[in-house]
């Protein structure tokens, strides 16, 4: 087979899709084009011949003649040059293109062929991407959530700029293991967290404290899930977010919420104080009168049995005394909330005594019905028996104020489907439709002189425990107070 000609390579170099031209390589002038760069500058051949740079490039300090110069120079002796230059049609339409300067030694005379294709599409591309980039960077800036990426070994590849800011790394500061900026104690739980992300969506959100690399403790809220994309983009993605004053919040708030309880219990301690002190006054007059009695049987002779019988009594009226003190210490006690399995039958009982001590000084009845069932619940038992004392005095001083004789307090506890419901029922006068819609809410009383925070508290307890409280017209005119706490399951 006969070797190609150099006519045979020109024809397969105008076969091309890629721009070619062929410039002289000591003057640079342009000694031949391929179709597809005649027809992308809009030339023909002949007259694209006699043309010089300035003529078919744009007037920017960027292409000026002597850096494609200087590039075709290069490639006589570094090889081939790649570098931007940006033709100008014969319309006027600037052609921003990707140029590659090779020197060839041809028979006749050594050429520079410049390759070139249009790269105004994809620079535009660029551009528009690198806009996207920095109004992205902008718009996250200023936020508190930080973006990351880990590796499956667990490596933080990426980290956002409000990320670093999150976790007080600094620019160039190796980024390291994404455990490394949990506390010890949370380690193995973000490890679970990162190693079962699914890749439909993301993880619950879950809470970590965290030490920055500055020192400084946080709390962030974390949800991440698991992407491959191409298998360039491998690992978890994870979003996370500074909730460090959210937490603070919410432990305000919850130590607000103990102190108002506390508060709320003293305060029906007061209500009670009254009661109490008659109660203890019987016990303690008889210990006097029998302590008293001893002393004088033991100036007579052959006394000391009689003395005894006294001191004995005596010695039981004081215990029973020590009985009402403790139980009211029991329940007054300032401790921390700890809940508990209980009965809530029990719960009533525990708080019984107390009410029947206030009701049979304002001449009240108290009648007690307790479940045939038991009634299982999770809660902290001394705050439920006070959310049962304040709906009892309420009703209680209800009925005080009450002009009929026969004045009644039902307490009852009952199982509703998957519920146990406590129930205060008085026959009193009740309350106005509208004051029955907001009994619960704050500062809203069905008592003239009262401040509605009671029953406030109450529903504030009962909703802790995610229980619901509401009240009701009774069957007898009163007023039917309940609450209703989640039965715990039976195994």
């Amino acid at each position: 087979m006969t070797p190609p000609t150099e006519s045979d390579f020109r024809v397969l170099l105008d076969a091309l899709n890629h721009c070619v031209l062929l410039h002289d390589a000591e003057t640079k002038a342009i000694v031949w084009a391929n179709r597809a760069a005649c027809v992308a500058l809009g030339f023909t051949l002949e007259e694209l011949l006699p043309l010089k740079a300035h003529d078919m490039t744009r007037n920017d300090a960027r292409y000026r003649r002597e850096i494609a110069v200087d590039a075709m120079d290069r490639s006589a002796t570094q090889g081939p040059q790649a570098y931007e230059w940006c033709y100008r049609s014969r319309t006027g339409v600037d052609m921003l293109s990707e140029a590659i300067a090779t020197y060839v030694p041809l028979s006749g005379r050594p050429v520079v062929m410049v390759q070139f294709r249009d790269i105004s599409e994809e620079e535009a591309m660029r551009q528009k991407l690198r806009s996207y980039e920095t109004r992205l960077r902008e718009y996250m800036h200023d936020l508190d959530e930080g973006v990351a990426l880990i590796t499956p070994r667990g490596k933080v590849a990426y980290l956002s700029e409000s990320g670093r800011r999150v976790l007080g790394v600094a620019p160039d500061t190796p980024l390291g293991s994404a455990l490394d900026y949990c506390t010890r104690a949370d380690r193995d739980r973000l490890a679970s967290q990162l190693r079962d992300a699914p890749r439909q969506h993301s993880t619950d959100a879950q809470r970590y404290r965290i030490k920055r690399r500055d020192g400084v403790e946080r709390w962030l809220r974390i949800t991440c899930r698991r992407v491959d994309i191409d298998g360039e983009l491998n690992g978890v993605l994870v979003h996370f977010r500074d909730v460090s004053e959210e937490v603070s919040l919410e432990e305000t708030r919850r130590t607000e919420a103990r102190m108002l309880e506390y508060a709320g219990r003293y305060n029906a301690m007061g209500e009670m104080a009254t009661a109490i002190a008659h109660e203890l006054s019987q016990p303690l007059a008889a210990v006097r009168n029998f302590i008293e009695g001893a002393i004088q049987r033991l100036n007579q002779p052959n006394a000391v049995e009689s003395a005894v019988w006294g001191l004995r009594a005596a010695d039981r009226q004081a215990e029973h005394a020590a009985l009402i003190i403790r139980s009211v210490r029991e329940f007054v006690g300032k401790r921390e909330p700890v809940a508990i399995d209980a009965d809530l039958r029990d719960v009533l009982a525990d708080v019984a005594y107390f009410i029947q001590l206030r009701a049979r000084d304002e001449g009240v009845s108290v009648t007690i019905e307790q479940s045939p069932q038991p009634l299982p619940i999770r809660c902290e038992r001394v705050l439920i028996g006070q959310v049962i004392l304040n709906l009892a005095f309420n009703a209680v001083e209800a009925l005080t104020e009450a002009k009929q004789a026969n004045r009644v307090v039902t307490l009852a506890t009952s199982r509703n489907h998957d519920v146990a419901e406590l129930h205060v029922i008085d026959n009193g006068p009740g309350v106005p439709e509208d004051v029955l819609e907001r009994l619960f809410d704050g500062f809203s009383s069905s008592k003239a002189a009262g401040n509605g925070i009671g029953l406030s508290l109450c529903k504030n307890i009962v909703s802790r425990h995610d229980g619901r409280i509401w009240a009701q017209r009774a069957a007898t005119g009163g007023l039917d107070c309940r609450f209703a706490l989640p039965l715990l399951s039976q195994a």
